[in-house]
């Protein structure tokens, strides 16, 4: 597993209050099924770009770690990067009227981690740093509640009942849906990744984030329960009760953003990495 200490100097990092919520996006299966797809559509030159940064890792290993490292002490991990994982976009507005925060976002650590990448000075720690951020926000911009509408901290606060369970409306978004299908990453890459149509591939494939975000907020605007079999309100007194019906409806749309993601990270990638 790759472990590392971040190289913070020269790079701009900002600062934030230690009071930021938490924010995880698909768990690690949905990360590596997203980076797993990602890899393997790469192009030639690309992956030799990524190779010679990973020296024998994979994609797939890296794309957790801006999660996993989130249980150290040391204040980037606890401090500075939480609010690289989302984007707060209210009702009404379109990805274009996104005001960034004084502490970042998901988007401007994107840009940022995007230049660390394409520059010849960065060393190899601060490249695949922004290597594990790049992979994981394209993915985490395709979680529908991690463009949060700033009301409920991305579903975190929606209260619901999974199959008996006291979670939240982010859980089953992260983890929820996709541990219920009981697949390994791999089988679960394996069958989004043929289930991907050329013209899907095509009409996915592209690196605009804003696109994503848009795309992202329509959808969350759909997820939250409101049919009359799940009572509730969403509060931890009263949580809505969520079982087979909703994991039936809902899991198509994960799914396909499970995919879309794939298909961005690879673009997004190539894009990069792009030469003249």
């Amino acid at each position: 597993m790759i472990r590392f200490s971040p190289i913070l100097a020269g790079l701009g990092l900002a600062t934030i209050l230690a009071g930021a919520a938490p924010a995880y996006a698909w768990g690690p299966i949905g990360h590596r099924v997203s980076a797993e797809i990602a890899q393997r559509k790469l192009d030639g030159r690309t992956s030799a770009e990524i190779e010679k940064i990973l020296r024998g890792e994979t994609l797939v290993e890296l794309a957790t770690l801006p999660d996993e490292m989130r249980s150290d002490s040391n204040s980037f991990w606890q401090k500075t990067s939480p609010p690289y994982h989302y984007v707060t976009l209210p009702e009404g507005r379109d990805a274009s009227q996104l005001d960034h925060p004084p502490q970042g976002d998901a988007v401007t650590a994107l840009e940022l981690y995007t230049q660390v990448l394409r520059d010849s000075s960065a060393d190899i720690d601060q490249k695949k740093l922004a290597l594990a951020f790049v992979v994981h926000i394209v993915a985490d911009l395709h979680m529908p509640l991690h463009v949060g509408n700033g009301t409920d901290r991305g579903g975190n606060d929606f209260k619901v009942l999974w199959f008996g369970e006291l979670q939240n409306l982010h859980w089953v978004w992260d983890e929820g849906l996709i541990l219920h299908q009981q697949l390994s990453f791999t089988e679960y890459a394996d069958r989004l990744d043929h289930d991907t149509s050329p013209d899907e591939m095509i009409a996915w494939w592209g690196h605009n984030p804003l696109d994503w975000i848009d795309e992202s907020a329509e959808l969350r605007g759909k997820i939250y329960p409101v049919t009359s079999e799940e009572q509730g309100t969403g509060t931890e007194e009263s949580p809505v009760i969520l079982s087979w019906d909703y994991a039936y409806r809902a899991t198509p749309q994960m799914e396909r953003r499970l995919a879309q993601s794939a298909v961005r990270t690879a673009a997004y990638l190539e894009w990069t990495f792009a030469h003249d």
